[in-house]
Parts: C-alpha cells; structure tokens; sequence
C-alpha cells in the first residue's frame, strides 16, 4: 500500500474512495468480500498499476472474479502476499539445507560405525597374526579405513560450513524482511502493527518492573487543509519532514511510531513526567522552527506545528486504556488552541 493511499484511508476522503469502489465492484459483479474490498481499493489507489491493470484485464475477458482468483491476486501483489511468499521460500531453502546436512551426518554415522568395526576386526586378528606380512595387511587396511573416515568428516565440515553461511544469510534476509514489514514506507518510522506490538511489550515489561512508562500521540496540525491547498505530494513531504525529526529525537529506548494517517505515538519507558514533556516540546519547537519549502515550485508552505496529548500508565492499565488517555489529551490539546502538550494526569487532577 503506497503512502498516499495510506494517508486517504485513514481520512475523510476514505468514505468517498470505498463508495467509489461499491459502486465498480458492483457494476461489474464481483461480491464485496473483505479480501475483494482489499483488492480493489489497492487498484482504485494505483489506477497505474500492475494489479489495477490485472483487474482491468479480467473484467474486459469476462472472467468470473471467484475466490481463487482473489487470493492469487493477493498473494502476488498484496505487501502481506509478498512478504508470506518472501517466508516460504525462506522455509524451501532451509528444509533443503537441513535435509542435505541431515544425509552427510547420516552417511558420517554410517562411515564411523564401519570404522569401529573395523578396528574391532583389526584387534581380532592382531591376536591372531604370526608374522609380518599379516601385520601390514592389517596396518594397511586401518590406514586405509582411517583415510575413509577423515574425507568423511571433512565433507561433512565443509557442508556444514556451507549450510551455516546459508543459513545466517537467510536469516539476516527474514530480519530484513521483517523490518520492511514493521516500517512505514513513507516515514521510515515504525508502522503501526509495529507499534501496536511494541505498546503491549512495554505495558507488560512496565507491569512486571513496576516502572515508568509514558505514551504520547502526536497529530499534525490542520493537515487536512494542508492537503487541500497544496496536493497529497507536498503533504507526503511534510510527513516524511515530521517523521524524520521525531525519529531523531525519540531514538532508543524511546519507541517512535506512524501511528496512522498524520498522526505519530512516542513510548516513552522509564522517564519522568517532567522528562517526557521537556521531550514533547522540542520536538514541537523544532518542528515548528523551519519555514517549509515545495519542492517542486519552490512556494513558501509556512511552518508546521503539532499537537500532543500523553498519558503516564496506571497499574493494571491496559495498552488500550493507556492508548484512549492518550488521546483524549490530543483531543484536550486541539480544544485549547493547538500546537501545545497536554497532559491527561493534569486533565484527570483539573476536572
């Protein structure tokens, strides 16, 4: 999902974009599934692209648009369907590797077991044995199952030198792409299955340590209009801008999210009050510091100010409710004028 469409659905002009896209899925028969929604508003979001062209494709030939071809749809263009593929070949190359290392240790099991036969053997005759003759042909053959025995391990070394480099690259490549699946596109912040997972982490590593842990939401103020004036381009510029300063300064251990649309979350683990605000406020201030630019026409777009609302956690406190307070002190800072922080345990102590 490109981060314009992004942005769209998670606005007022989601409802006209899913009423647009009935209103096709309707003209030409294909039932609104959820899996068929998804589809389609990914096409009515890239009209140029290759799954809004694949659609077009099967519409002009009358093909029946079933379920199979929903999920072959889905798993070739979707993010999900590409990162479920990404997994599975993932999966086939390390069944191989694990099967191929699995046969050389078999066949290195096999070659030992016969080499201690043999040595058992070689004890055997030894006893046995009257002159030196029948010495060598017993030295002989050990050397011989010894030599056997050392090429075996050393195929055996090198396999496993070989499944072990293939196995940490596929590893390193499955943490990129989970990365690529936890990162907002457009923002390169964390997205919000990211954040959401992260939230719940915190929660219970706050419940268990009894310390701190403090949730901001951030919103870009007048956005919407922002858009209307200036296109969703220069608005991407503007989310890239705030996600880039946020990153900056809500580095690690702080956690710093798109949360959705133009809206961003900051965890805050094991900080004051006092802390966390002072952090709120120069990221507001620094935002609100530079005279943005178009980049295309060079036009003035004025300044960019935000609005945040944080919550510290009470114990017991879910994420969700730790999450809704949070909010309501957005909402409590764009009531009293915008660009500011509210806090919601100075709300709860003023109401």
């Amino acid at each position: 999902m490109t981060a314009r469409l992004q942005t769209t659905l998670r606005g007022p002009e989601a409802y006209a974009l899913a009423r647009t896209v009935l209103d096709q899925m309707e003209a030409v028969g294909v039932w609104p599934t959820p899996l068929n929604f998804e589809l389609w508003v990914h096409a009515a979001g890239e009209p140029e692209g290759l799954l809004a062209k694949e659609i077009q494709r099967l519409v002009a030939t009358s093909e029946p648009f079933s379920e199979a071809t929903a999920e072959m749809l889905a798993a070739e263009f979707l993010p999900r369907g590409r990162l479920t593929e990404e997994i599975r070949d993932a999966g086939r190359v390390l069944d191989r590797e694990l099967s191929s290392v699995s046969h050389a240790i078999a066949k290195a099991h096999e070659t030992q077991t016969a080499y201690g036969q043999t040595l058992d053997q070689a004890a055997t005759s030894m006893q046995a044995v009257e002159d030196d003759h029948g010495f060598q042909t017993i030295v002989s053959g050990l050397s011989s199952a010894t030599r056997h025995v050392r090429a075996e391990n050393e195929t055996l070394e090198k396999k496993l030198e070989v499944s072990t480099r293939e196995v940490l690259r596929l590893r390193e490549h499955l943490e990129l792409v989970r990365r690529e699946a936890m990162t907002d596109a457009l923002t390169n912040l964390a997205n919000r299955k990211a954040f959401d997972e992260q939230l719940a982490r915190a929660c219970e590593t706050a419940q268990s340590d009894g310390r701190a842990l403090t949730l901001a939401v951030l919103d870009i103020d007048h956005f919407k209009r922002f858009n209307d004036t200036w296109g969703h381009q220069t608005g991407d510029q503007v989310l890239r801008y705030v996600g880039s300063v946020l990153g900056r300064l809500a580095s690690h251990p702080r956690f710093a999210a798109r949360y959705g649309g133009e809206e961003f979350a900051v965890i805050f683990p094991h900080e004051s009050v006092g802390l966390v605000e002072s952090a709120l406020e120069a990221m507001r201030s620094e935002i609100a510091s530079r005279a943005l630019r178009r980049r295309s026409t060079n036009d003035d777009l004025g300044a960019v100010t935000l609005s945040a609302g944080f919550a510290v956690r009470r114990p017991d406190e879910t994420a969700a409710d730790l999450l809704e307070r949070a909010d309501e002190a957005l909402y409590a800072a764009k009531r009293a004028g915008r660009n500011r922080t509210a806090c919601a345990e100075r709300l709860t102590k003023a109401a």
